[in-house]
């Protein structure tokens, strides 16, 4: 007999869960003999009675469970396990400190079972993954040609500003130079009558375009012809 803790490693036992699913559960039960007196008069054989003890306590626990909660309850029965074994064992002169589910083996047909579930669940997550990044994907290149579509507007703005900007600018620089020779006709001392007939006569140069053959033009215009060819070789 030992006063440390001591392991007492037991062999799988058969257990029926609520819903009539038979399993093999094997545990590990932690103890401490606290009494020596106790732990020899006690009972006959100490450890055979801890055994025989865990095998009842966990068959009464498993049976007030399904088997989807006996799979994810391995801490709530450890827990009940060691309280029911620790007060069972006091007039044994044993403290069990700790109860351990080692395995929890369901039959055959239930773990192939499980493992289909599992691998369709791996599988379905693996389609999620493989769906979420062709989105994600697609969204990226949708984003892409919306920012290519805005550049090019852009572009095209600008390049019709520029053009605008460009064309508004020549039509400045055209009036200017017209307003420019007229400041320089009436500088040279035409008169505004004399002016008005000088644009009549220029008016009736491009009419003409150099196709017409005979232009009949009025004698007070004519007169300024000299004037005109004179003046414009100023200008």
């Amino acid at each position: 007999m030992s006063l440390k803790e001591q392991l007492a490693d037991f062999a799988p036992q058969p257990v029926i869960t609520k819903d009539n699913v038979t399993m093999q559960i094997d545990t590990v039960v932690f103890y401490k003999v606290f009494d020596p007196k106790l732990y020899t008069y006690g009972v006959e054989d100490p450890r055979l009675a801890l055994e025989s003890l865990t095998a009842t306590t966990l068959r009464n626990i498993i049976g007030e469970l399904e088997l989807d909660e006996t799979l994810t309850s391995r801490e709530l029965i450890n827990t009940k396990m060691q309280a029911v074994l620790d007060e069972a064992t006091d007039p044994w002169g044993i403290k069990v400190r700790r109860v351990e589910v080692k395995n929890i083996m369901p039959p055959t047909a239930i773990r192939e079972a499980m493992e289909k579930q599992m691998k369709a669940e791996r599988e379905r997550r693996e389609q999620i993954l493989i769906a979420e990044g062709s989105k994600k994907a697609a969204i990226l290149e949708a984003e892409g040609e919306k920012e290519s579509r805005v550049l090019r507007a852009e572009a095209l703005k600008q390049e019709l500003v520029l053009e605008a900007e460009g064309h508004a600018e020549n039509i400045r620089l055209h009036k200017q130079a017209e307003a420019d020779g007229v400041r320089v006709l009436l500088e040279a001392g035409l008169t505004p009558e004399q002016f008005v007939q000088l644009k009549a006569l220029d008016s009736f140069e491009k009419a003409a375009d150099g196709k017409a053959e005979k232009i009949v033009i009025p004698s007070d215009i004519a007169s300024l012809a000299g004037l005109a060819k004179g003046i414009k070789g100023v200008l």
